[in-house]
């Protein structure tokens, strides 16, 4: 039985609770609860840690980081906003969710270990589902309904170093995908890439697309550790884009981002995988441009060092945009990608 002065999730079919008021103005700090019975705990929850900051009558704005356990310049940038921001800035709602991925942040793992899932592909999620499938839906259910954007911030985990972007998810028309846009744009990184996960409809932000919600992405950099300057970009960046949401006033350090480049990830093409088990070698750094058939790296097979390398070329030409963190892949595993310029 939930506490007294619980708020239950508005979806269709909710188990969650808090006892924070989404309607509430002021600074409040608690926990969204999601039951579960595990073996070492009959009764217990799973609490995701959640903080609503609201004043005046502006925009709602979902702010989430660590979706993905192992990306932590989010986590780190939410934080300081929950406890620093000054409310005599804000003009609307902010919804923060700075480790949305609890159980996956506290294993700095990018799955969840209760039930292996990626939150970001599991969307809309299932309210009697596993603990990810009823975090996704409660925020698709409850929370997008009552928003007007999401600032979803991301970085390559530990298997990725990705160069450090904003990140545009095509709407389903040219005036939503322009908002998008226009937002990312004013996020300020010096690349924004335009890319929709090869179509799949699961992840956080598709979802809220869907919604009719304005979308900011953000990948800060990777590899597991946390990137001075990428956190510099996330915690500028994010303003910029609160900024440009109405949800405060511009100032000296959100007026005027800096120009961007754009960059696309067009399909299949842009990603190298590996046809087999091995060691990769990768034969340039991020940022390198290259073009479509030229080697990008090589499998070495260790254990078996009677055999040759085996070569792999890009699929496309452009730029070097991200690329694998561990030596070790298994068939399958994403080596590079490649972003080609918007002409």
């Amino acid at each position: 039985m939930a506490p007294p002065g619980t708020v239950r999730s508005s979806s269709t079919a909710a188990t969650a609770f808090t006892q924070v008021d989404l309607e509430a103005s002021g600074r409040q700090i608690g926990w969204l609860h999601f039951p579960q019975s595990p073996h070492d705990d009959a009764w217990g929850t799973v609490a995701v840690p959640i903080a609503v900051l609201a004043r005046g009558n502006g925009p709602t704005v979902i702010l989430t980081g660590g979706s993905h356990g192992d990306e932590h310049e989010g986590p780190i940038v939410l934080g300081e906003i929950i406890r620093d921001f000054d409310l005599g800035r804000l003009s609307g709602r902010l919804i923060v969710l700075p480790a949305i991925n609890t159980p996956a942040v506290a294993a700095s793992c990018r799955t969840s270990p209760l039930d292996g899932l990626n939150l970001n592909r599991a969307f809309p999620g299932d309210a009697f589902g596993t603990i990810t499938s009823q975090i996704a839906s409660y925020v698709s259910g409850t929370l997008y309904p009552i928003a007007d954007a999401l600032i979803d911030l991301h970085s390559g985990g530990s298997s990725l170093e990705i160069t450090a972007s904003g990140i545009v998810t095509p709407g389903p028309d040219a005036a939503s995908t322009q908002r998008n846009l226009d937002a990312v744009k004013a996020f300020g990184a010096s690349v924004t890439v335009m890319m929709d996960n090869l179509g799949d409809p699961r992840t956080a932000g598709a979802s809220a697309i869907a919604a009719g919600l304005t979308l900011v992405g953000a990948e800060m950099a990777g590899g597991g550790a946390v990137s001075i300057e990428a956190l510099a970009l996330c915690r500028r960046g994010t303003f910029r884009a609160l900024a440009h949401l109405g949800a405060i006033a511009p100032d000296r350090e959100t007026a005027a981002p800096p120009e961007t480049r754009l960059l696309t990830v067009e399909g299949s093409d842009s990603y190298v995988l590996a046809p087999e088990g091995g060691v990769f070698e990768p034969f340039h750094p991020n940022g390198t441009t290259v073009s479509a058939g030229q080697p990008a790296g090589q499998l070495h097979f260790v254990e078996s060092p009677h055999r040759p390398p085996l070569a792999l070329n890009y699929g496309c030409g452009g730029i070097v945009y991200a690329r694998r963190q561990p030596g070790r892949v298994r068939p399958g595993n994403c080596c590079l990608v490649v972003a080609t310029p918007v002409k």
